[in-house]
C-alpha cells in the first residue's frame, strides 16, 4: 500500500496512477482507489460542461480535507450543534449553548458547529477550541470564521452546502438544535429525514430551549397537529428528537441514549446492536414481545460479532444482539433503542 504519496509534479501523479490503475486490487482499498481514478478519466470521456467538472472538483477535494482532518478523532464521540448566527451574547440561550459545550466536553464528547457567530460561537467557547471543530460555509456576508476557532487546524471551509451537511451528520454522534432561523431548521430536518429514512446512524436529536421559552414547543405543537394528524409522518418519528428545558437535561438525555445502546450494524440480512453492557434473557423476551413487528423473520437474540466486524476492534468485547430487520420503520427500531436502554437501567 502506498503510505507516502506525493504530487508535486506530473511524473509523480503519473507514477502514482499507474500503480493505483495497475494493481491486483486483491482488497477493498485498492479497489476504490482505482475506481476514485476511473471516475476522473470518465468525466473526461464523457466531455461535462464546465460547471459540472468544477462542482464535481471541488466537492472531492472538500471531502477529502475534510475526512483528512476528522480521521484522527473518529474514535471520540462528537455532538453537532446547530442555531442562529444571530443570537447575542448577551442572550439566554447563548449562554446555555456555552454551558452545553462545556458540559459536553466533561461527558466525553468533541462539538461540530458552523463555525460562524451566535450559537456557534457558544458552543466552541463552552467546549474550548481544543475539543470543537468549525464546519464553516463560505458565504460573501461573512467573511471570518468566529474568534473561537479561528486559527484552529479543525475550521473546515466549504463552498458547498451539501458536502458540509454530509460532514455535520456522518461525524456526529448526537444533535443538539438550539433556536434559529431557515439555516437551523434547513439542518434539523434534514437530519430527521436522514433518521427516519435510515440514511444515518441513529442517534439522540435534542431540541434545546430555555425554561420559560417555547420556541421547540411550538414547532413540535405544528409536527403533531399538521404532519402526524394527516399521517404525514408516523408517531413513531417523534421519537427521534426530545425538547429539553437546560444544559444538564441535554447532556443527560444524550448520555442516556449511550447508557446501554452503543451502535448497529447491518450485515446481509442481519441488523446487530452493540451494547455497553449485556441484557438479561428476561430483556431481550420482552424486546421480542413488544418489538415483534420489526422483525422479518426469526426473533431478537444474542450474537457474537462477525468477522466483517474485525474493522472495529474497539467493539469486538461488547456484548450485541441481533435479527432479521423488516425496514419498514426507523421510529419503530429508535423506539427499540429506547426500550432497550430502559430495561438497561433497570438492571
Amino acid at each position: 500500500m502506498m503510505t507516502d504519496i506525493k504530487l508535486k509534479n506530473p511524473i509523480d501523479a503519473l507514477q502514482s496512477a499507474r500503480e493505483v490503475l495497475t494493481a491486483e486490487c486483491q482488497d477493498l482499498r485498492s479497489s476504490l482507489y482505482k475506481d476514485l481514478v476511473l471516475n476522473a478519466l470518465k468525466c473526461r470521456r464523457d466531455e461535462l460542461d464546465i460547471l459540472d467538472l468544477k462542482v464535481i472538483n471541488r466537492t472531492l477535494a472538500e471531502f477529502r480535507h475534510a475526512a483528512r482532518i476528522f480521521k484522527p478523532y473518529r474514535h471520540v464521540r462528537k455532538i453537532s450543534i446547530f442555531g442562529s448566527a444571530r443570537t447575542s451574547p448577551d442572550s439566554p440561550s447563548f449562554q446555555q449553548a456555552v454551558e452545553f459545550g462545556r458540559l459536553a466536553v466533561e461527558a466525553g464528547f468533541m462539538v461540530i458547529t458552523g463555525a460562524a457567530e451566535g450559537i456557534m460561537r457558544a458552543g466552541i467557547e463552552g467546549a474550548g477550541a481544543e475539543n470543537s471543530f468549525g464546519v464553516r460555509i463560505l458565504l460573501p456576508f461573512e467573511k471570518e470564521s468566529n474568534q473561537a476557532i479561528q486559527d484552529d487546524p479543525k475550521l473546515l471551509n466549504f463552498k458547498y452546502f451539501f458536502t458540509r451537511k454530509l460532514f455535520f451528520v456522518m461525524e456526529a454522534d448526537a444533535v443538539a438544535l438550539f433556536p434559529g432561523g431557515f439555516g437551523t431548521h434547513d439542518e434539523g430536518f434534514e437530519v430527521l429525514t436522514l433518521l427516519q429514512t435510515g440514511k444515518a446512524p441513529l442517534m439522540p436529536v435534542v431540541l434545546m430551549e430555555t425554561p420559560d421559552d417555547n420556541y421547540w414547543e411550538a414547532w413540535d405543537r405544528f409536527i403533531r397537529e399538521q404532519c402526524v394528524s394527516r399521517k404525514m409522518i408516523s408517531p413513531q418519528d417523534l421519537s427521534f428528537y426530545k425538547i429539553v428545558k437546560s444544559p444538564e437535561e441535554g447532556r443527560q438525555w444524550i448520555e442516556h441514549y449511550y447508557s446501554t445502546y452503543n451502535s448497529m450494524r447491518q450485515v446481509g440480512s442481519s441488523l446487530g446492536i452493540r451494547l455497553q453492557k449485556d441484557l438479561t434473557d428476561k430483556d431481550i423476551q420482552t424486546l421480542n414481545d413488544e418489538f415483534g413487528d420489526i422483525l422479518e423473520s426469526g426473533e431478537i437474540h444474542r450474537a457474537s460479532p462477525l468477522a466483517c466486524e474485525a474493522d472495529e476492534p474497539d467493539l469486538l468485547s461488547k456484548p450485541r444482539i441481533s435479527f432479521n430487520y423488516n425496514h419498514k420503520s426507523a421510529g419503530r427500531l429508535n423506539e427499540l433503542v429506547l426500550a432497550i436502554n430502559r430495561l438497561g437501567e433497570k438492571g
